[in-house]
């Protein structure tokens, strides 16, 4: 893709971010939950036919998925990168202040779900004891991402994650995905996805029915690391 091409694209895609009831669809889709066209007019506020017509550009590029499934489309966010930049653009919304200090409901800022895997603060909290115990180490190809050590494929494979399989994906392995809420990193990629059904069937957390909400359990307080409870 030439520079022009690429400008083009790039602004093309900032101004279907940037309309505020396609931001509100998109930021929706963060739970990692599909929804209906339908759903997501509710939620943007709009008409149907209108909905239908913001989906259209979103789908047009790239930001969003559709899967048909008998009289119904489901929409979702089109892959881990598209939540990434949400996720980025949301701190750069957050502006930048002398001392940081957040204003996310305080049931969100603990744990929620970030497309495929965690944030909050129990992920930041997890995150950075995966760094303690050495199980992860940052990759020759860049600071944000991670590689697993020696150390961390034994302690995974303990745990029941497979990290050469995890390799083997056609995604990023592991990187810092920076937190909206905490301005610290939390764990993406394929890596971050796993921990996530991890502790889901660990029952270390509990996941909302409805919105991107997430429990911390005793045992998950316990296993994580978390010392104080939310």
């Amino acid at each position: 893709m030439d520079v022009e091409h690429l400008d083009a694209h790039v602004s093309g895609i900032a101004a279907s971010i940037g309309e505020p009831a396609r931001a509100r669809m998109l930021y929706c889709l963060l739970d990692g939950h599909a929804r209906t066209s339908t759903e997501l007019g509710i939620v943007a506020e709009v008409s149907p036919s209108t909905a239908s017509v913001h989906l259209a550009r979103l789908k047009e590029y790239q930001l969003v998925k559709v899967l048909a499934q008998g009289k119904h489309r489901y929409y979702s966010l089109k892959d881990a990168d598209v939540a990434h930049a949400l996720e980025a653009l949301s701190v750069v919304a957050g502006g930048s202040a002398v001392k940081f200090v957040p204003n996310t409901p305080s049931r969100l800022r603990a744990a929620r779900t970030c497309y495929d895997h965690m944030a909050g603060e129990i992920a930041v909290t997890l995150h950075d004891r995966l760094l303690a115990l050495r199980w992860l180490r940052t990759a020759a190809a860049g600071e944000s991402l991670y590689d697993v050590t020696a150390e961390g494929v034994e302690g995974l494979s303990r745990l029941g994650v497979d990290s050469g399989a995890l390799h083997a994906l056609r995604r990023r392995f592991a990187y810092a995905c920076l937190d909206w809420s905490e301005r610290r990193p939390h764990l993406g990629g394929a890596l971050g996805a796993a921990l996530f059904k991890l502790a889901l069937r660990k029952k270390w957390i509990r996941q909302d029915s409805q919105g991107r909400g997430l429990s911390l359990t005793a045992v998950g307080r316990r296993e994580i690391g978390l010392t104080h409870p939310h």
